[in-house]
């Protein structure tokens, strides 16, 4: 950054000067840490010190990271310029932030009398806990003194009042970042439990309300602010969002590194000490359990206070029992008396946990304490009663995740699962992942309650749905490897040997529908025939029909659309046939109207493009190029030959939201069907400028998945125009392609091509393949 500041003789700073505090910034030897921290604080007061001319009437008061010497190294300036009605107060406040700006530094700035601070205060909570951080540096003390004393004395006076419209302008930043414990790429410093929770708990400290910054939450805001200094300088700029490419560079600034136990990539051989993202990940996760467990204690704290003053600080709140041995108690769930006297049953915390997910209130923190230290544990099998509890936990809807995080908080989890200490914060390395392993099962079990009617065992889709992704974290495909450590919690837990098995089924398969409905034509019988011989019978199709549609809600966005949904749908209602009748359902004719009229024939509808066209190969292939060129992308596709016509059908979407020109498209296609060089030449020319990068492609045949064709499996990078080359290559190698499905991961595809004849020869498949690869 080059400073333009010129110095003069009001004591402005000079080009050197600036330079000298860019490199005392973000140069701080060392550069994350309290020390880092403080040293960027002190370069900035003596930078500002030098704009501000000596005189009484005015002061240069420091609020935000700078007024709590907490600077990052990106990080911006938040300055309040105040003066006692001094003339001239534009042109001084000019002289001064101009040279910050020509700095190249960020600055959010106003300028006030004390009186105008402290009435804009009033109405604006933001403000106010502004003021709670503002430090003098340089100017007039006793006026900056003035606006701190007050400031915080306003506060003190009106914070339990305040604080209710303050908590609903927080649920509305968590509603928009989410919570920091459970994402994979969270923002430090908005998302729940991050760095502006922190001031959040020093202000309600302010205001004596209750303690909030205990030692604990002291620590987790000093690790956060160091996780926030190294994504700093391993980025070179002011961010907050640790995305999942910075984890590893920023775990090496933090100095995060483990002894690697094994795995397949050379770099992380066995014995070799890499820096460890996950690490950071499940670090930073604790540090935002431990801010937002001490907020809603805050919070609830304030709520106590204010409904003892609204009843006249002399009533007692009343207690109303909610279930057995609980009760509520000012807004809080509590124990009853005679629970706290006898000897608890094992099964007490799990009911209290059901109790505060159906009703929605906390539990008390003295509650969990005395749980967590005297609830003796639980015996193998479980009670009827601690299996029913966690019945109604699981099913509670939104109250499930709440109740479900204030029990792991104090450890009562762990004694309910002692699996549930590998998967706590357990980071899942898939873009369509939203969520920390953990949340995601606990968010799949609340999802899966929404389906809990369409079953006939409602316990255990709810119970599948916690445990469907146990073996995530473990070598090997998770499907597999959890099968036998959800069976053996299912046993634990009390219920019968075939209840088991099935829990075990439904870990199994619950990705059997959305790979085949996606990757397979619904149309051959020979799909649905393997799907039903799966699955065994209508029961468990509805289990599973119902936890892929929970796991994928869970999950995120991008792990389900309208058209996954309706594909899904149709293989359950083809396999619920088969499995009802014996009998496999017949192929759909071909649309009607492709077979009638003079051709070309393109039909346009909805989210379906058919053509009909004089019988030739390489028909799929110019279709699909064609739509590459509208940049729709193709989902599924079939290809068929009748009456001397050959027929194409495909399903599409737009690949940037926004749908092509219905009449242009429609041209191309009946000029590109019809033969049309210029055409043909603009998809080449568009398609091959589309080739990207990434992982080597794979090819993987399967040779039993259909009745009159062999399947050949595509795993790629994503890219426009990629079915367009493959067909191409397909057709040019002599391939005829009956079907065609296409399924994307992230930035990877798995497309599943249908080719007509058995294909027996290695040597033929072998240069088939060959030819694949090449255009990919």
């Amino acid at each position: 950054m080059t400073s333009l500041i010129k110095g003069n003789a009001s004591g402005h700073a000079g080009d050197g000067d600036a330079d000298l505090l860019i490199n005392e910034v973000v140069g701080v030897p060392g550069g994350i840490g309290e020390p880092a921290r403080l040293a960027r604080a002190a370069a900035y007061d003596r930078f500002l010190r030098g704009l501000l001319p000596e005189g009484d009437g005015v002061a240069l008061v420091a609020v935000g990271g700078l007024g709590r010497r907490q600077c990052a190294p990106y990080g911006d300036l938040d300055l309040v310029l105040l003066h006692a009605g001094v003339p001239g107060t534009d042109e001084l406040a000019a002289s001064v932030w101009y040279p910050i700006w020509d700095a190249g530094l960020r600055l959010d700035h106003s300028v006030r009398t004390v009186a105008e601070a402290l009435s804009v205060a009033q109405d604006d909570v933001k403000v106010a806990l502004g003021l709670l951080d503002a430090r003098l540096v340089a100017g007039d003390r006793s006026l900056a003194d003035a606006l701190i004393r007050t400031a915080a004395d306003h506060w003190r006076r009106t914070a339990v009042r305040q604080l209710p419209g303050l908590r609903e302008v927080t649920a509305a930043r968590w509603q928009a970042h989410g919570e920091l414990a459970f994402l994979l790429e969270g923002d430090l410093k908005e998302a729940a439990g991050g760095l502006r929770d922190v001031g959040l708990l020093r202000a309600i400290s302010a205001a004596g309300i209750t303690d909030a910054l205990r030692p604990a939450v002291r620590a987790a805001h000093l690790r956060l602010l160091d996780t926030r200094d190294a994504l700093h300088q391993q980025v070179g700029r002011r961010v907050d969002r640790l995305l999942a490419q910075e984890r590893d560079g920023v775990a090496a600034l933090l100095g995060l590194r483990q002894l690697q136990l094994g795995g397949s990539d050379p770099a992380r051989r066995p014995g070799a000490v890499v820096e460890d993202g996950d690490t950071l990940l499940r670090r930073v996760a604790g540090d935002a359990r431990t801010v937002s467990h001490a907020l809603d204690d805050a919070f609830r704290a304030a709520d106590r206070l204010r409904s003892g003053r609204s009843r006249g600080g002399n009533t007692r709140p009343a207690r109303r029992p909610v279930a057995r041995d609980v009760v509520e108690h000012d807004g809080e769930l509590v124990l009853a008396r005679t629970a706290i006297g006898a000897r608890p049953d094992p099964s007490l915390s799990l009911r209290v946990a059901a109790a505060a997910a159906a009703t929605g209130l906390p539990i008390a923190r003295a509650t969990c304490e005395w749980l967590a230290a005297y609830c003796p544990p639980l015996p193998a099998p479980w009670p009827a009663e601690a299996r029913a509890a966690l019945t109604t936990l699981l099913g509670a809807g939104p109250g499930l995740v709440p109740a479900w995080e204030t029990c792991d908080r104090y450890g009562l989890v762990d004694g309910w699962l002692p699996e549930w200490t590998r998967l706590r914060s357990l980071p899942q390395h898939n873009p369509v992942h939203r969520y920390t392993l953990d949340r995601h099962l606990v968010q799949t079990a609340h999802e899966a309650s929404r389906h809990a009617r369409e079953v006939d065992r409602p316990d255990l889709l709810l119970l599948g749905a916690l445990l469907h992704d146990i073996g995530k974290g473990l070598p090997g495909d998770h499907s597999t490897v959890g099968v036998p450590l959800a069976e053996a919690v299912a046993t634990r837990i009390g219920l019968p040997t075939a209840e088991a098995e099935l829990i075990g089924k439904l870990v199994r398969l619950h990705l059997l529908l959305p790979d085949v409905a996606t990757r397979r034509d619904l149309a051959d019988p020979v799909t649905i025939a393997s799907v039903a011989e799966a699955v065994g019978d209508t029961g468990t199709l509805y289990l599973l029909h119902a936890l892929v549609r929970a796991d994928a809600a869970a999950t995120g966005p991008a792990a389900w659309s309208d058209w996954k949904g309706r594909l899904v749908a149709e293989l359950v209602a083809r396999v619920r046939t088969a499995l009802d009748t014996g009998v496999l359902p017949e192929p759909p004719a071909p649309d009607p109207a492709l077979l009638a009229g003079p051709l070309p024939v393109v039909h346009l509808t909805g989210d379906r493009v058919a053509v009909a066209a004089a019988d030739r190969r390489g028909l799929l292939a110019t279709v699909a190029g064609c739509l590459a060129l509208h940049r729709l992308e193709v989902i599924s596709a079939d290809a068929s030959a009748v009456d001397g016509r050959a027929l194409v059908e495909c399903r599409v979407q737009p690949r940037y939201g926004l749908p092509p020109d219905p009449v242009s498209l429609r041209a191309d296609l009946r000029r590109a069907v019809a033969g049309d060089v210029s055409v043909t030449q603009r998809l080449r020319g568009r398609a091959l400028a589309a080739r990207s990068g990434g992982a080597a492609p794979r090819v993987v045949w399967h040779r039993e998945a259909a009745t009159d064709a062999v399947l050949l499996e595509l795993r790629a990078a994503d890219a426009a125009g990629l079915l367009y080359r493959v067909t191409c290559a397909l057709d040019e190698a002599g391939a005829l392609v009956r079907a065609a499905r296409i399924s994307t991961l992230g930035a990877d595809v798995v497309d599943a091509f249908y080719l007509v004849g058995g294909w027996p020869d290695d040597a033929t498949r072998a240069r088939l393949e060959a030819a694949v690869l090449a255009a990919v």
